[in-house]
């Protein structure tokens, strides 16, 4: 598998990531051993987490895994930390809350650091500096190798970059871990261009649009799909709507002419996005992470890669239209 600088940094890191939402909860112990065999033999080095992620446990079987699969050091482990699903707070970026989670992270895992560490999502409650003093003192103090942020609106990830930027001291924020599919291009509008500029990568969640860029949804609801899953039925139900309908179609029809899966083609076209480093693979089995791997062999041709383009595009108006050069944007 290919490898990718991670931003302007120096961490390389494969370009297809494997995610693990689903781990230890819908995703049992032996499917993740599975999940992992198969991605580490197909080249891959990168593997996403989160503290939240089946209430911890999906750090726990990773750190399982790590014992007697693949030494430490030839796997790129990002996990995140700030969400709180118990609480009035449903974000927490305070520094104790932030470095108290690194530290279980770090437990549950069993290694002395991250390579990637992130803040889940933007705290309105805690001072901007408090959250991003956290992320300075985890990389002084040798848990964590680099640092980043997701689920930040363009301005807050900015803001986050530039700050961190001003002094050498501060550690720089060299990703962005975000939604970004055929089905969700919202991103495209300001947080890419700012990615390009502040010199930050792009790991896209959700890549296949929550499952349903996969056209498994074409015909009802398969009783083994995440939209008939009580945990997930509202994060699929976004997208079963009758513009991602056009979208999927116009997927499958690709699929059909390329003779691949429409998950291939999914995943071909966000990996070659600009200014993504990774997409990052949500298989709940092996069965599904094998066909996801096989996209990392197709690359799309022009023609529709740009039909794509044209038949999933968002509307850019003022003020993002102005920095785009469009004659028409300007008045």
């Amino acid at each position: 598998m290919h490898q990718r600088p991670l931003g302007r940094s120096g961490l390389a890191v494969s370009r297809l990531a494997l995610g693990t939402m689903t781990w230890g909860r819908d995703t049992d112990p032996d499917d993740a051993a599975e999940q992992m065999k198969l991605f580490l033999e197909a080249g891959g080095t990168l593997i996403d987490t989160a503290d939240v992620y089946g209430n911890g446990d999906a750090e726990a079987v990773i750190g399982s895994l790590l014992d007697h699969l693949v030494p430490r050091e030839q796997v790129v482990i990002s996990t995140k930390a700030g969400l709180t699903p118990h609480g009035w707070r449903a974000r927490d970026g305070s520094r104790g809350n932030l470095l108290r989670s690194l530290d279980a992270s770090l437990r549950r895992l069993g290694t002395d650091h991250v390579d990637l560490w992130q803040v889940h999502g933007y705290d309105a409650h805690t001072p901007f500096e408090e959250t991003l003093s956290a992320l300075d003192h985890a990389v002084s103090s040798g848990r964590v190798r680099y640092v980043g942020v997701s689920n930040f609106a363009a301005w807050q990830t900015a803001r986050a970059a530039t700050w961190q930027s001003a002094y050498p001291t501060r550690a720089p924020i060299v990703a962005a871990q975000m939604e970004y599919s055929l089905l969700e291009r919202g991103i495209e509008r300001e947080l890419l261009p700012a990615a390009a500029a502040l010199g930050f990568g792009v790991l896209a969640w959700s890549p296949l649009g929550r499952g349903v860029l996969t056209g498994k949804y074409r015909n009802g609801r398969p009783l083994d799909s995440r939209a008939a899953s009580e945990h997930y039925a509202p994060f699929v139900q976004t997208y079963l709507e009758p513009r991602s309908s056009s979208i999927v179609q116009a997927v499958v029809t690709a699929a059909g002419g390329l003779g691949v899966s429409p998950l291939e083609v999914a995943l071909a076209w966000i990996r070659d996005r600009p200014g993504v480093t990774a997409p990052i693979l949500g298989a709940r089995t092996a069965g599904q992470l094998q066909g996801a791997l096989r996209s990392e062999e197709l690359t799309l041709p022009a023609e529709i890669a740009r039909a794509l383009d044209d038949v999933s595009a968002i509307d850019v108006g003022y003020p993002e239209r102005e920095g785009t050069g469009d004659p028409h944007g300007a008045m």
